[in-house]
């Protein structure tokens, strides 16, 4: 199989990997915030799944617990407001009045006001109480936004308040990935996969080498892969966790990922141990091909969440 054989109708073509799709409108993108924008939101009991918890599939969420008869709490709101600005979209600040949101409160044994949490795919990850000064909450920050990028959560946000604009104008090919594009471009994958991990090494939270990466890597496992003979081998009762592998990224490559997410899913759910964590960690792998934006990686991260607790 060939990287020329991705561009058939029905595939999903990774050969044309110069060719960086933007996201969706409404999508996490990231960018520049425009004037007004900034990268914090205001909260309700009615808004918190759709800004928190759904928001946390694609990039990480920190809420802020707090309640207008502490004064204190505007130091620690500034603080918090900064770092999500220095951080242009790796994560949102979600504020929550705690005085008009009993029913939150009561749910999570809230103990003091100022709260922070962090929510990264629908899960929540206490981070500190109390008003702490800039640098403290940015080492808090730094450490989730670390997590989230081990699990695959490292998609961009909007800035709040940014006005959506007209049709973009095609943008020329990114310059830092002009070494691993040709790599592609010739189907040299190992090299590839070594010029995106030189731009992750020196910036880990890159959206677009992670989604790279994983493309060259999809692309190598792939290359000299039958797809019907590694799907009739994954059909057999007794196919062990490297043909569900194998049949997996094949679902992926002919344009079916639906299917590759719920192979992988189905595989977590009823192993244990090392083949539990190999699935996990190629479903995640798999997110990056196409990108924590799409509406099958979301609904699949769902299913994982499901699987894994």
């Amino acid at each position: 199989m060939s990287a020329s054989s991705f561009s058939r109708p029905g595939a999903i073509d990774l050969s044309q990997l110069a060719k960086r799709a933007q996201p969706p409108a409404g999508a996490a993108g990231g960018g520049p915030a425009g004037a007004g924008a900034s990268y914090v939101v205001e909260v309700t009991e009615q808004t918190f799944d759709a800004e928190v918890m759904r928001r946390s599939l694609q990039h990480p969420v920190v809420v802020e617990f707090y309640s207008p008869r502490v004064s204190s709490g505007q130091q620690l709101s500034d603080a918090l407001a900064a770092v999500a600005s220095e951080a242009a979209g790796k994560f949102v600040v979600a504020r929550l009045n705690v005085d008009v949101s009993p029913q939150i409160v009561q749910a999570l044994q809230l103990q003091a006001v100022p709260t922070v949490i962090g929510v990264i795919g629908g899960q929540i990850a206490p981070l500190f109480q109390g008003v702490l000064p800039k640098a403290q909450v940015q080492a808090y920050i730094d450490e989730l936004i670390k997590a989230a990028v081990a699990n695959g959560i490292v998609g961009r946000a909007d800035p709040v308040g940014a006005t959506p604009g007209g049709a973009e104008p095609e943008q020329a090919p990114d310059p830092r990935f002009a070494a691993a594009d040709a790599a592609l471009e010739r189907g040299d994958f190992a090299a590839a996969s070594e010029e995106f991990d030189k731009l992750l090494q020196a910036n880990p939270g890159d959206a677009e080498a992670l989604a790279g990466k994983a493309q060259a890597g999809l692309l190598a496992r792939t290359a000299t892969l039958d797809p019907d003979e590694v799907l009739a081998r994954a059909a057999q009762p007794d196919a062990d966790i490297q043909v569900q592998l194998e049949a997996a990224d094949v679902e992926l490559v002919i344009g079916t990922p639906e299917a590759a997410f719920a192979r992988l899913i189905a595989v977590i759910r009823r192993s244990a141990g090392e083949e539990r964590n190999q699935a996990r960690v190629r479903l995640l792998e798999l997110f990056e091909t196409l990108g924590n934006a799409d509406e099958r990686v979301l609904k699949a991260r769902r299913d994982l969440m499901a699987a894994l607790f």
